[in-house]
């Protein structure tokens, strides 16, 4: 079921879109060479504390997934997608790293990510991210009360589709409100005009997941639960939570 939100409502998911982007300014901050991704999972776990909020990514368990997730972020390297676990692993020069983080205030949820590569990047890497961030603004601009579902997922494919990137087709962006995931889904692809029709109060985590390599390329880890590319290209995710509103769309996850 779809649910509707209230000005009032919206205005208390921005309370915990603002967590959000503080969390992930903070873990980008502390993301130098050397840094295990289990230390910058402390780093947003202080803020999420700080601020009163919790992570509705900690023990999240999904059908897919073999075991609880264990951090407050996604800390996906290189070659990984999405869902990355933040583990023992030390940042080297160069890593391509995406984090997303949830954060969870009063009852309400805000979701996003980032990505960015730590010390010396790869032009193409950089090339990938902007992309990636491209994919993402064409996605909230086609956000508007009038449009559908297919206007944002046709937007975000239209700028994959130009850079030859690929995208996994299972994954995608999400209603968000209460619960971190909620109806509708947020395709990646898709057709202008078709789909769950937008109306203003309706909130939409819009994700897309671009994989330099092109394609529907990608596997599970043997985690269980991060995505990796199969020819071990790189990969870039970034998110916003969104609200759409009849002035247009109004973006919840910024500072």
């Amino acid at each position: 079921m779809v649910e509707l939100k209230t000005a009032a409502q919206i205005e208390a998911m921005r309370e915990a879109g603002r967590i959000v982007a503080q969390a992930l300014a903070e873990v980008e901050k502390a993301a130098q060479v050397g840094v295990r991704l289990r230390e910058l999972d402390e780093v947003a776990r202080e803020v999420l504390d700080s601020c009163g909020a919790d992570s509705p990514f900690l023990g999240y368990r999904p059908s897919f997934a073999p075991t609880p997730f264990p951090g407050v972020i996604c800390t996906s390297v290189n070659d990984a997608v999405v869902h990355g676990i933040p583990d023992g692993y030390r940042l080297r020069d160069g890593d391509l790293l995406s984090v997303d983080c949830g954060a969870r205030l009063d009852g309400w949820t805000g979701d996003a990510a980032v990505s960015f590569v730590v010390g010396t990047p790869r032009p193409g890497d950089l090339e990938l991210i902007e992309t990636t961030r491209r994919a993402l603004e064409a996605g909230i601009t086609a956000a508007l009360p009038g449009n559908r579902m297919g206007d944002i997922s046709a937007a975000i494919a239209a700028v994959a589709g130009a850079a030859r990137c690929g995208m996994p087709a299972d994954f995608g962006g999400h209603g968000i409100g209460r619960h971190m995931h909620e109806d509708p889904p947020v395709p990646n692809r898709g057709r202008p005009g078709r789909g769950y029709p937008l109306r203003p109060g309706l909130v939409l985590a819009i994700e897309p997941m671009l994989m330099a390599g092109g394609g529907d390329n990608y596997r599970t880890a043997p985690d269980g639960w991060t995505l990796v590319t199969r020819d071990g290209s790189r990969a870039a995710h970034i998110e916003h939570t969104v609200a759409i509103t009849e002035d247009g769309p109004r973006v919840l996850t910024l500072a």
